[in-house]
């Protein structure tokens, strides 16, 4: 291994400990860690800045601008109070309601915490204002404590089964990419479907099994759907525009290898369109201060790993530590490997520091213990959403959820716990099967 290499492992290990620590905001942060790679001559300057070259990171940044109009038109939370009034006679059916609002949300919103945060978290405080279910009033069980909890994990699944659906994702791709694996929106989303699917209906049942609600039936909930849709009206030209550009987005995303149109030009087609309309303004993308930020600490950590590729690093760590599990069977070694990566997230406070600090070498370790590379780089990309459900400072979402006060410490680690064994079952188990049919097995 090269000693540049040696020394940029340094620079890479001490930005994501600032991205745990968060000492400074990430994008500062890595704004650093760039500096440091071209100052020390670890790097020159022209491959310290090459991370804003790549696009991967126009992709999920357009997606940021594209999720704006989502918010700003109005649409998302029409969708959502729509699924209220259709499924919301009872608590079970509107947790449902919400967890198809979002699953609609996913591909074209990579802020998993605005998905949670903007639109699903305020229709559920609404609801439980209706009930009285208010955490200072200790009534916080009677129906907010359920569609909560429920919602952030039902959040993590629909993060998990879109390449778009959570800004790391593309991370992981990417490294997957210099990995000598490709793959594509389609591969992600066929892969995840099932599965997918699958948890979405298991775990509000899971959830409310164990930490159901004390309301049961909830008619009020659809008569505040109701109200709520007189008073936004018919939809705008602006909600018109933008379902038709998520449309052709999830076309092109699905079908454009046929088309040889990529991910990254199909979604500055659909952001191009929102502009042209009006529906979006430069301002607008200008206040998107998120996706800038994303755009800045993704160029850093993608130049950063690639660039441990191109020194050697990430093979050899993969072939040190596939020495040690080199005598198991490939499907036994993997399984380890994956669990090990998976419930090492209890350490992490951020995914992107996780897939920084892990996705890589976990997957050089896969591929030279013989498992099949696509599908070694889609289960440790799933997990890199899934493990999300163990705590409540894992991802974006947690925090916001966690914070409003509904549920207590113990219930968020208690039921993540459980949901997590669940979740592998399902993805591991049901998976493979699935995975077997469309080729991955």
């Amino acid at each position: 291994v090269k000693q540049e290499a040696w020394h940029l492992l340094a620079i890479f290990t001490a930005t994501v400990a600032g991205f745990i620590a968060k000492p400074l905001p990430m994008g500062a942060v890595a704004i650093i860690g760039i500096m440091v790679t071209s100052l020390t001559g670890t790097l020159s300057i022209a491959n310290a800045l090459s991370g804003f070259g790549n696009n991967v990171i126009w992709l999920i940044g357009a997606a940021f601008f594209i999720s704006r109009a989502v918010i700003k038109t109005g649409l998302g939370a029409r969708i959502a109070y729509h699924l209220m009034k259709i499924l919301g006679k009872k608590t079970l059916g509107l947790s449902y309601g919400l967890g198809i609002a979002d699953l609609i949300l996913a591909p074209a919103m990579p802020s998993n915490t605005a998905r949670e945060g903007g639109i699903i978290m305020p229709l559920i405080r609404s609801v439980a204002e209706v009930y009285d279910s208010d955490p200072a009033k200790g009534t916080q069980r009677k129906i907010g404590s359920f569609l909560m909890l429920t919602a952030f994990q039902i959040n993590i699944i629909t993060s998990a089964m879109f390449m778009t659906a959570m800004a790391s994702n593309p991370l992981a791709a990417e490294l997957a990419g210099k990995a000598g694996v490709s793959i594509s929106w389609g591969d992600w989303f066929l892969a995840a479907l099932v599965p997918g699917l699958i948890s979405l209906v298991v775990l509000p049942l899971v959830i409310y099994k164990f930490y159901g609600p004390e309301i049961k039936q909830t008619p009020e909930a659809r008569e505040l759907a109701t109200g709520k849709l007189l008073e936004m009206g018919p939809m705008t030209p602006g909600e018109w525009i933008t379902s038709g550009v998520i449309i052709l987005l999830l076309f092109l995303w699905v079908g454009g290898q046929a088309l040889s149109i990529d991910a990254t030009t199909a979604a500055f087609v659909g952001l191009a369109v929102l502009l042209l309309m009006g529906v979006l303004t430069w301002q607008d993308m200008l206040n998107e201060t998120g996706a800038w930020d994303t755009i800045v600490w993704f160029a850093a950590l993608v130049m950063m790993a690639n660039q441990l590729n191109n020194l050697g690093f990430i093979s050899w760590f993969g072939d040190t530590v596939a020495g040690q599990v080199s005598h198991l069977e490939w499907t036994m070694a993997f399984l380890i490997l994956a669990l090990v990566y998976f419930y090492s997230h209890y350490l992490f406070a951020s995914q992107t520091a996780h897939i920084s600090a892990m996705y890589a070498p976990f997957l050089a370790i896969a591929l030279t213990v013989g498992a099949p590379p696509v599908l070694s780089a889609l289960v440790l990309a799933f997990f890199s959403n899934l493990f999300s459900s163990l705590t409540h400072y894992a991802n974006g979402p947690a925090p916001v959820v966690f914070g409003t006060g509904y549920v207590t410490m113990g219930t968020w680690w208690g039921m993540g716990a459980v949901i997590s064994v669940i979740n592998i079952v399902i993805w591991v188990g049901a998976g493979a099967i699935w995975w077997k049919v469309i080729g991955l097995l």
